[in-house]
């Protein structure tokens, strides 16, 4: 997600669920070839497994970008064909692409061919764009980019209108076609599918996968309430688990913080990034407006996040 989930995301997301494979923001593949890719493909070691998702339509640079993100040791490459916005749609990039499957069938095979066989080159799509909304529309984009030797794709389970919906709409309006997954799925046996959109909860979860299915991408679902991830862990890959307290996902979290400040970064940076470490709780509210206040102090050390964890204390004392 774009502007959303960065390294620092990550690191919150990573001590929620150990196995998750997370995901960078999409990140343009001329940014990476031309421009300075060590500060925009930098990440913490913890964070791994983590897949590098890139924008782009041009197969020779898509291919350089993928060899720059194996070789800095990004553990999948994930081109986006599924993006709505505008920005993506006036550079030639993300969902509009399906509506060219051969070239987009180029671009994974070029990828492909750039990486270790070991490094997983996977497609992540819509189910169609705009009025193509069939299965057969999905069935013949599915084809030319298994074809080109896609490793998986990862399917929004929505059609992107292109023309009068913003991003957020598309994530909304367009009715979820579940059935278009499970029936590419059943379609292509050998392939992964994975499942986006509209899942917000273990049991959705669980009911995709025991469908057949053999993942489930979350997104603003898990970024706003990441105890989602640590739920999902413990329902799917370690029964042991738990869904960590606030409290330690704090303490886990101050060593990296102070790495970060320490290299020129500001606090709040990192901090945005744990709005939702409280919600569905009481004192939620109080702890987004003291993590907003913390973050506007100049200066501010991490360790002033207790004082928001003591206020929720309090609030619930009282």
């Amino acid at each position: 997600m774009m502007d959303w989930t960065d390294r620092h995301c990550r690191f919150v997301h990573r001590l929620h669920a150990p196995h998750a494979l997370l995901y960078t923001e999409m990140i343009v593949a001329p940014a990476i070839v031309l421009g300075n890719a060590q500060r925009l493909l930098a990440h913490d070691p913890s964070e791994q497994p983590v897949a590098l998702q890139l924008g782009g339509c041009d197969p020779t640079q898509l291919a350089a970008a993928a060899r720059i993100g194996a070789e800095a040791g990004y553990a999948e490459i994930n081109l986006n064909v599924g993006c709505p916005s505008d920005r993506v749609k006036s550079g030639s990039f993300g969902a509009c692409l399906m509506l060219r499957p051969q070239l987009v069938a180029d671009c994974v095979r070029s990828m492909r061919d750039a990486v270790p066989a070991q490094v997983p080159v996977t497609v992540k799509c819509r189910i169609g764009i705009d009025d193509r909304d069939e299965y057969e529309f999905l069935a013949a984009f599915a084809e030319a980019v298994v074809g080109a030797g896609v490793d998986a794709l990862i399917v929004h389970a929505r059609v992107a209108v292109l023309g009068g919906l913003s991003p957020k709409e598309n994530r909304e309006i367009p009715p979820l076609k579940y059935g278009h997954v499970h029936r590419l799925k059943r379609d292509y046996p050998g392939l992964p599918v994975v499942i986006n959109g509209g899942i917000g909860d273990v049991a959705s979860m669980s009911e995709h996968l025991a469908a057949g299915l053999d993942g489930v991408m979350l997104g603003r679902a898990a970024y706003h309430r990441p105890a989602l991830l640590a739920e999902a862990e413990r329902a799917l890959i370690d029964p042991a688990w738990r869904v960590p307290p606030p409290v330690e996902i704090i303490e886990r979290l101050l060593p990296y913080a102070r790495a970060r400040l320490a290299a020129g970064e500001r606090l709040h940076s990192v901090t945005r990034h744990l709005h939702g470490l409280m919600a569905a709780r009481e004192g939620a509210r109080a702890w987004r407006r003291c993590l907003s206040e913390i973050a506007s102090r100049p200066g501010t050390p991490p360790e002033a996040l207790h004082s928001a964890l003591c206020l929720l204390n309090r609030e619930r004392a009282a």
